[in-house]
């Protein structure tokens, strides 16, 4: 069968194997050897919320849209805690040597806080994602509604802010205000912002899509295939609604060393809107932008 329940996935390869974490209790965490069939092997908290996430966010009940990528010789895996149609909320870390639940090494130590956001803010401190500006750089997008999406220069050392770092307004979709999930990746010349447009989480009734833009710079300004501003609402379709796929978005990409893919969940029309992993071919036209290709053989497993 298909693999249900899985939600905002972000993916990762280590020792011959890959690895999805997706929204949910202590984040779920998912195996396979081909992209194709896949294992539940646990999850990276004991706890459905680390206890200092729900004392920042009283009522919080599962951890949403992780996101990992390695560095410093650990992987790092950012994460979210809120609960829904509030700003309070904020962005935790967990790293860990290793992926693989057998090896002696592997423990996920959760590194607290890293970013939070509350009721006087404008902005929403979820949906974080890590990008390298370059060999020594990092920063973290993030958002979700409010006023739109945002990046924050990261410290190398210890994968938090950097002192007095400022934030930077990447995206808005007016007068909607309906983004969120960024994902920033490089390619070329140029760094591509993928978002999800309008509403998650309805099942049948969402209208996820994923949209994207680029620029020359990580902080932008991004815009889309016909050069409308991202910030101004610009934002070029990827992948929206094709019958029972209904409502695709909470996207990552996993950059191979032969292909990219795109990683991300639909509600399965067939199947009364069940969020349903999927995976699809990356494919670039010749001046530079992503197309979604067909997905591959449907993912199965638990």
């Amino acid at each position: 069968m298909s693999v249900r329940h899985v939600h905002d996935p972000c993916m990762a390869k280590a020792d011959g194997h890959y690895y999805v974490y997706s929204t949910g209790a202590g984040i779920p965490i998912r195996r396979s050897p081909d992209l194709i069939h896949w294992e539940r092997i646990g999850r990276v908290f004991t706890e459905d919320v680390p206890a200092w996430a729900r004392e920042v966010v009283p009522g919080s009940r599962g951890i949403w849209a992780p996101d990992i990528a390695f560095f410093r010789g650990r992987f790092h895996l950012y994460y979210a805690v809120s609960t829904f149609g509030s700003n309070r909320s904020v962005i935790g870390l967990a790293t860990n040597t290793t992926l693989d639940p057998s090896c002696a090494e592997y423990d996920w130590v959760d590194e607290g806080e890293v970013l939070r956001s509350d009721h006087d803010d404008g902005y929403n401190a979820i949906d974080p994602n890590l990008v390298f500006v370059s060999h020594d750089q990092v920063a973290l997008a993030f958002g979700s509604f409010w006023s739109g999406i945002k990046m924050i220069r990261l410290d190398h050392r210890t994968g938090k802010p950097e002192p007095g770092a400022v934030l930077v307004s990447l995206a808005r979709h007016p007068p909607s205000t309906a983004i969120e999930a960024p994902f920033l990746m490089r390619r070329g010349p140029y760094f591509y912002l993928f978002v999800s447009w309008d509403f998650c989480c309805r099942g049948a009734g969402s209208t996820y899509n994923i949209r994207v833009g680029r620029a020359r710079q990580a902080a932008g300004p991004y815009r889309d295939r016909e050069g409308k501003p991202m910030l101004d609402g610009g934002g070029t379709l990827v992948l929206g609604t094709e019958g029972d796929m209904i409502g695709p978005g909470g996207c990552s990409v996993y950059q191979g060393a032969a292909d990219d893919l795109l990683v991300h969940h639909f509600y399965d029309g067939g199947q009364n809107g069940v969020p349903t992993l999927q995976i699809r071919p990356l494919i670039w036209t010749p001046d530079g932008w992503p197309v979604a290709g067909r997905p591959l053989a449907q993912a199965t497993g638990e």
